[in-house]
């Protein structure tokens, strides 16, 4: 079977070169001014989840260019991406910041940390608009296996931050 680069070509040099196995300054800076990442994760047969993170900016902490902690708050209770994690431990992370069309990537190998382990670290609540439900629950030490910082042009495609067309969303009554 051929693979993808021997049909289609192989990735320039700069797209191949900016993948690491730790978190330059630049992704770093990134995480710690991302309000929102998107937490990818799959069973050991392949099963996958996509559950959105949210918080303050820095919410999920970069602790050294190897490792990120990541607060679980209290959510729906379904725990898809946790059952997916206690029998294959990979994730990947695409993180976000409203109106920068560039995301930063980081995949890599998670530990679970329960709810005493969280407070230790001293990890406090940082989100918008608690409920009275929000508390951090338990959390993900992740050990990086993969980071880049992502061109911008599938947000520029999708003109996600366009003022006018989140006007028009906010008044259309979606599905």
């Amino acid at each position: 079977m051929n693979s993808f680069q021997e049909i289609f070509g192989p990735p320039s040099a700069g797209a191949a070169n900016k993948v690491v196995d730790y978190m330059t300054d630049w992704v770093q800076g990134y995480i710690r001014h991302a309000p929102f990442a998107i937490m990818a994760s799959a069973d050991p047969n392949g099963n996958c989840d996509a559950s959105p993170k949210g918080g303050k900016p820095g919410f999920i902490k970069v602790l050294d260019e190897r490792h990120l902690l990541i607060p679980d708050v209290a959510g729906n209770r379904l725990f898809q991406s946790y059952d997916n994690m206690s029998q294959n431990p990979r994730i990947g992370l695409l993180f976000m910041i409203p109106g920068v069309d560039s995301t930063a990537r980081v995949n890599g190998r998670v530990e679970l940390l329960d709810k005493e382990a969280m407070a230790a670290k001293n990890i406090a609540l940082e989100i918008f608009n608690p409920d009275e439900e929000a508390k951090v629950i338990q959390g993900l030490l992740l050990t990086v296996e993969e980071s880049y910082g992502h061109c911008p042009r599938a947000l520029k495609f999708s003109n996600l931050w366009d003022t006018e067309t989140i006007g028009q969303n906010k008044a259309t009554k979606l599905p």
